[in-house]
């Protein structure tokens, strides 16, 4: 072979390698060119539809006793014994304390010598008048004389009377200084001592009972909400006595769930004017004394049902307004913003009235990453706790 036919093949080699490069580099450059198809967002929903809500009002408040009592001090003396433990359990008409009685036993055996000689004086006049009332027919005595026996005879009865009435004094301030409790309750701390001086004209404060067992719990209400639940009552829709009278609910300041369910009692008459608020009052049991006076506690108030759908918080956003919206997604899996009422909450979930439909699927998880108009793919959102389930432990707000 000669030279020139060897460079004619050594041209056409490179030729044919520079081809096939050529083509690679177009191959990869035609790959670059058309990025893969990009997969639509994965959001969580859930199902809405209606169901029975409970419809309750969440007030504000604090406990207060039942019946209170002072104990006071009702005569003068020296007190010479405290006869309970401050702090515990007292019955009615039980001994709290003892004033030194030696004073008002003298005072009484001396009312009643004084009734026994006020009877010896009734008896002699009595006797006089009879003995003179046949000399007086008779002429044997003047009529002035008969008046004067008469005059004696009833004055020694208003005395008898007196004495008596001296008698009963005697023993009631002899009683008095007995001091017993006059309900049945818890008692205070002492405020006397023994060998303390208490007197009845400045009613010395001796102690406190208070009855806890049942116990009041005052609410406060605004006036408006007043205005619509006396509205209730006149309608039938919450009661206040009988069979089906309105329960009441309490949290207590550590947001347990009180476990006893109250009454509800009536509602005040006159408005606060300085706070615009009426007073809710209801009675709850409280054999365990768990409530004490002057507790702030938060009540729910029942008052029935209502059709709604139950949304999660997440899924609800406000703007700025106010309104409450929500992002669902269509049958075409397009998200689409709905605008919805929801003015309360029940439990960890929005109570929404009207703008859903039964079947809708709202979004409650991924809403960051999507926009209305935008294709996702919507998965069931995994089932969490629902406090909402359970309105004694996460009541309406």
């Amino acid at each position: 072979m000669s030279a020139k036919s060897n460079s004619n093949v050594r041209q056409l080699l490179l030729g044919a390698a520079a081809l096939v490069l050529a083509c690679a580099a177009m191959s990869g450059c035609s790959h670059r060119a058309q990025p893969a198809a990009i997969a639509p967002p994965e959001v969580a929903v859930v199902t809405a539809h209606h169901e029975p809500v409970p419809v309750t009002t969440q007030l504000p408040g604090r406990t207060s006793a039942y019946l209170v009592a002072q104990v006071r001090a009702r005569v003068d003396g020296i007190v010479q014994q405290r006869a309970f433990v401050e702090g515990s359990d007292v019955n009615v008409n039980q001994r709290l304390y003892q004033i030194d009685p030696a004073p008002y036993q003298a005072a009484l055996q001396s009312a009643q010598a004084m009734l026994a000689r006020a009877r010896a004086n009734l008896e002699s006049t009595r006797a006089q008048a009879e003995r003179d009332k046949p000399l007086l027919a008779g002429n044997a005595i003047s009529k002035q004389q008969y008046l004067n026996d008469v005059a004696a005879r009833d004055q020694a009865a208003a005395d008898v009377a007196s004495g008596i009435a001296a008698v009963q004094t005697a023993k009631i301030n002899l009683g008095y200084t007995d001091v017993v409790s006059p309900i049945t309750g818890r008692i205070g701390p002492s405020l006397v001592t023994q060998g303390a001086y208490v007197q009845a004209s400045a009613a010395t404060m001796m102690a406190t009972v208070q009855q806890i067992d049942p116990i009041y719990v005052d609410l406060n209400q605004t006036s408006v909400e007043g205005l619509q639940l006396r509205q209730q009552v006149a309608s039938g829709r919450i009661k206040l006595n009988g069979p089906d009278q309105t329960k009441v609910r309490l949290v207590l300041e550590d947001g347990r769930t009180y476990t006893r369910t109250g009454a509800l009692q009536f509602t005040d008459i006159s408005v606060d004017q300085s706070t615009g608020s009426v007073t809710v009052r209801a009675t709850f049991p409280n054999p365990d004394h768990v409530l004490l006076p002057g507790m702030f506690v938060r009540a729910v108030i029942d008052q029935g049902t209502t059709n709604a759908i139950l949304v999660p918080q997440d899924g609800v956003t406000h703007d700025r307004a106010g309104g409450a919206t929500v992002l669902v997604v269509r049958a075409n899996d397009k998200v689409s913003q709905q605008t919805v009422n929801a003015s309360r909450t029940y439990g960890d979930s929005w109570v929404v009235e009207s703008g859903l439909q039964d079947g809708d699927r709202v979004i409650v998880s991924g809403t960051q990453h999507v926009q209305p108009g935008m294709h996702v793919r919507a998965v069931p959102a995994q089932p969490g706790p629902r406090l909402a389930r359970n309105v004694a432990e996460q009541p309406e707000q």
